[in-house]
């Protein structure tokens, strides 16, 4: 599952970004990108043609923000299959978010998918960071208390067909300052714009950000374009300060893929405690198993010297 490099590590550590391709096999993907196929469709509600023109309302002389471009969002679990749900808990997802983080416990707080489609909307973006809506206060200056967020290229993600855009951290903190205000300053943003990089890259490709590092979201100019990706956010178990998803409210949908089929190191990223753990009583095991009937419970009753 060792599909990285400390290279890797090192990159993200220092530019808050890395790009790692073939992180997936193609076979691995299939099904998943079967599931997206037939979720979302490989056309938009648009013409195929790309949109060059801003929309009325835009802030910035880049681009600006518009809901459509988080139309085709899902949150976990998915309407798919097995391969669908526990993709964001992939063993090697769990192994980088570890060595990233420099921790040896991880949760997983935010997964989604996301379809974009050439002509659907102007996709096109100011520079800005993620963290405004996973924290009430900033990133840590402690590395363990901060939080990876990964992407995952289902499809080729080309330039023409709507990449990411980012400046790595130094070069951001050169233009702005180490406040980084004043960010959205069309003189600013034409500045991080001119030492702007691309994260386009193959189908199966990893890429692994911070939710400080500066970005921006590009159009889809290949006609009848579509791109699509799996966003999923790690942190360390018990770090309060960040969070996206609350997964028990989402505990009435179809959940049984994920309980089913994920291992117990998977189903702890999710907050549900290991076998061994002092949760696990003669009660909360019977209840558990009560409401997971198909549930793989054995590790947790053996754990605990309970008799199934």
């Amino acid at each position: 599952m060792n599909r990285f490099s400390e290279l890797d590590v090192a990159a993200w550590r220092e530019d808050g970004f890395a790009i790692v391709p073939g992180f997936f096999p193609a076979a691995e993907l299939a099904p998943v990108l079967a599931d997206y196929e037939r979720l979302y469709g490989i056309t938009g509600e648009g013409e195929g043609a790309a949109i060059d023109r801003k929309e009325p309302g835009d802030i910035g002389a880049l681009g600006g923000f518009r809901d459509k471009q988080f139309k085709n969002i899902d949150t976990l679990p998915y309407g798919g299959s097995a391969e669908l749900d526990l993709l964001s808990l992939h063993p090697a997802l769990i192994a980088f978010a570890r060595s990233l983080l420099g921790v040896d416990d991880v949760h997983l707080y935010q997964s989604h998918t996301w379809a974009k489609y050439t002509g659907e909307t102007d996709y096109d973006q100011d520079f800005h960071c993620d963290f405004s809506n996973h924290t009430l206060v900033v990133p840590s200056d402690d590395q363990a208390l901060r939080t990876v967020d990964f992407i995952i290229y289902l499809t080729d993600v080309t330039n023409e067909l709507g990449a990411l855009h980012y400046v790595p951290r130094q070069k951001a903190d050169d233009i702005l300052g180490d406040g980084r205000v004043g960010a959205f300053d069309p003189a600013k943003q034409a500045a991080l714009k001119a030492v702007e990089l691309s994260a386009a890259s193959t189908a199966g490709t990893l890429v692994a950000h911070s939710i400080d590092t500066f970005h921006r979201g590009t159009n889809l100019t290949q006609d009848k374009g579509y791109r699509f990706t799996m966003t999923v956010g790690y942190k360390a178990a018990g770090n309060d300060m960040i969070a996206y998803h609350a997964w028990q409210q989402t505990g009435n949908n179809d959940w049984s893929r994920i309980m089913n089929g994920a291992s117990p190191e998977q189903l702890c990223c999710l907050g549900i405690p290991e076998p061994g753990h002092a949760y696990w009583t003669p009660r909360t095991l019977k209840l558990t198993r009560a409401r997971w009937p198909e549930m793989d419970m054995l590790p947790y009753f053996a754990a605990a010297g309970v008799v199934p």
